[in-house]
């Protein structure tokens, strides 16, 4: 089986390329495994990534698409946390959502998907990327 973690934030904004492109890996109801994984920065009331809208989404549509899932929530540093359930599920592939952003912009803030790609020790897709 293939093991992909699906990195899925709050909003979702690129989640339907996400999904794109996992459900047309071929025989993927037969032959893919996703993770999905959703990053609170901050958790103090507790909460489980089920009740993360985007997860549930995600969750529904692998699930129309006869694709096993699981859903796993984290806390802390998104970089930190989705390059450790990386490697505790030992996943053949990480699918991270990109988004445009100026070169001051990733200097300034940062980029998770960027850290991502930067520090995996396995392939990493990106899928998102609108114009």
């Amino acid at each position: 089986m293939y093991e992909i973690l699906l990195c899925v934030d709050a909003d979702g904004t690129n989640l339907d390329r996400q999904l794109d492109a996992v459900t047309d890996l071929p025989s993927a109801a037969d032959a893919v495994h996703v993770t999905i994984c959703h990053v609170f920065g901050e958790n103090p009331s507790g909460a489980s990534a089920t009740q993360v809208g985007s997860v549930r989404r995600a969750a529904d549509r692998l699930d129309d698409a006869g694709i096993e899932t699981a859903i796993v929530g984290e806390s802390g540093d998104p970089t930190d946390a989705i390059l450790r359930v990386a490697t505790e599920r030992d996943v053949d592939a990480i699918s991270i959502g990109g988004r445009k952003r100026n070169p001051s912009g990733k200097a300034l803030f940062g980029s998770v998907s960027q850290s991502v790609i930067l520090n995996a020790e396995r392939p990493v897709f990106v899928a998102g990327l609108s114009d």
